[in-house]
């Protein structure tokens, strides 16, 4: 196991200001006319809020259309030959990597990468520079106190607890073929356990879902709105439900778990090529990414002189595994463990 070190903040380069100003200035203004598409795999609030102001900013007509990460990369994949969106912005890392393994993203290097945290530009290097790191999320449990109290269910502590009898019925997870989320959670539990006892596991948790939904915040809202008493999902996703007033709490599970690498691609062929590379830039900036706070999503920022905001989960103190995300982000094992887990387990009657 091994502890996710966050490092501290340094004041923000002058460059990043100076970049700001570019976009913001009458003159950009008046020469970043045109359009630019994002597919978004994060949520609707914080890209939408992004959007628009960067649009603001740049003079840029910003459209939008939202789809979990492994929705995403079906899509981009059957545009292939005619690719209709510019960025993927945000969703879990694995997918990303696997469209830059199959050559449906762009190589880029952000001028903005020498302010980003090790594990964004990591990220980067794997891919060949075809993706980035923007944000890093941990996975976890969501859970509604008053549900868990009403049933005399005692709240999630580890991976284990959630296959015991009393809680049939009570869990959701994302589907893993829509959700990249889910699949992270199933690449977590094959890294913790072996892949023979992680599906032996898997096939246990399967009696207790009541729904694999298709986006990866679906478990979390619907915890959150007490239509399950557990959901599996990214912790981060919680403080924002907590904070509209649902009665919903979070646990990193004690055996460990894995984490996420939401990040950001340029679509191979993308028809707004210089408009994809100014949105690319300028959301890897301080500015850009305090957004997120203000849409009520709480990740680790992958810029190092942005807020860490203080509802986000304190990654010091969650145990993390040694998440391969070169071996599970490759298109090849990811097809593998997802044909496997809807053969041996999504098959198997509830």
């Amino acid at each position: 196991m091994q502890r996710f070190h966050v490092h501290s903040f340094t004041a923000v380069a002058a460059a990043t200001f100076g970049a700001l100003a570019a976009f913001s200035s009458p003159a950009a203004m008046a020469q970043d006319k045109g359009n630019l598409n994002i597919y978004c795999s994060m949520q609707i609030e914080w890209c939408t809020l992004a959007a628009n102001e960067f649009s603001k900013a740049t003079g840029i007509k910003v459209n939008t259309s939202f789809k979990g990460s492994g929705e995403t990369f079906a899509q981009i994949k059957a545009e292939a030959s005619n690719p209709k969106g510019d960025v993927w912005f945000g969703g879990t890392g694995d997918p990303h990597l696997q469209a830059a393994e199959e050559g449906l993203s762009e190589v880029y290097q952000s001028p903005m990468m020498k302010d980003l945290h090790p594990w964004a530009t990591y990220q980067a290097q794997i891919a060949n520079y075809k993706t980035v790191g923007i944000y890093a999320g941990a996975l976890g449990f969501s859970f509604n106190t008053e549900v868990l109290g009403k049933k005399k269910l005692a709240a999630p502590k580890c991976w284990a607890d959630l296959i015991k009898p009393e809680y049939k019925g009570e869990v959701q997870m994302a589907n893993p073929a829509a959700s990249g989320t889910a699949y992270a959670a199933l690449a977590t539990l094959v890294q913790i356990y072996g892949e023979d006892k992680a599906f032996d596991y898997l096939k246990q948790l399967h009696r207790n879902i009541s729904n694999y939904p298709k986006s990866g915040t679906g478990p979390v809202k619907a915890a959150a709105r007490g239509e399950t008493a557990v959901g599996v999902s990214f912790m981060h996703d919680v403080p924002g439900e907590k904070k509209n007033g649902f009665p919903v709490e979070m646990a990193a599970p004690c055996e460990g778990t894995g984490y996420e690498v939401g990040s950001m691609s340029i679509m191979k062929g993308a028809r707004n090529m210089d408009n994809a590379k100014k949105f690319y830039d300028w959301a890897l900036t301080p500015e850009a990414q305090k957004l997120a706070a203000q849409a009520k999503q709480y990740q680790l920022p992958s810029n190092k002189n942005a807020p860490q905001p203080p509802e986000a989960p304190r990654f010091a103190s969650i145990k993390f595994i040694q998440y391969d995300f070169k071996k599970y982000g490759s298109s090849a094992e990811r097809k593998r463990l997802l044909e496997k887990w809807e053969k041996d387990v999504n098959s198997i009657p509830r």
